[in-house]
């Protein structure tokens, strides 16, 4: 199963993402990977979760999140009552054009799949 949901409204109504949270650390943020990690987990039955969000460019980079930011979360199921289990997030600062940007997350995620998926 997968989900795009580059506007922060799906990302709050198809994952579960809470809008406070978008607030507080922006869409592109550690918290808000991890939240869209756990929200597809919660909404099918995936074993293994990977989420993505960042600035692929051209534009919409700043300052504190410049083009080729991106944050990269990633998650299995855990304990049934308990939920998924969040395994990690990492930062990414990514260099190139939009393409170069998606080609190298899109590397780096399924990196994690196949990981998690070793372990």
């Amino acid at each position: 199963r997968a989900a795009v949901t580059y506007s922060n409204e799906a990302k709050a109504d198809m994952l579960g993402v809470p809008p406070e949270l978008i607030v507080q650390h922006g869409a592109v943020s550690e918290p808000v990977a991890q939240a869209m990690a756990e929200g597809i987990l919660l909404r099918s039955k995936a074993h293994i979760a990977v989420a993505v969000t960042g600035v692929a460019g051209p534009g919409g980079g700043s300052l504190e999140k410049p083009v080729g930011t991106v944050w990269l979360a990633w998650a299995w199921r855990g304990d049934q009552v308990a939920g998924p289990s969040v395994t990690g997030a990492t930062l990414m600062q990514l260099t190139g054009d939009r393409r170069a940007v998606r080609a190298a997350t899109v590397r780096s995620a399924l990196g994690q799949i196949l990981l998690q998926a070793a372990c």
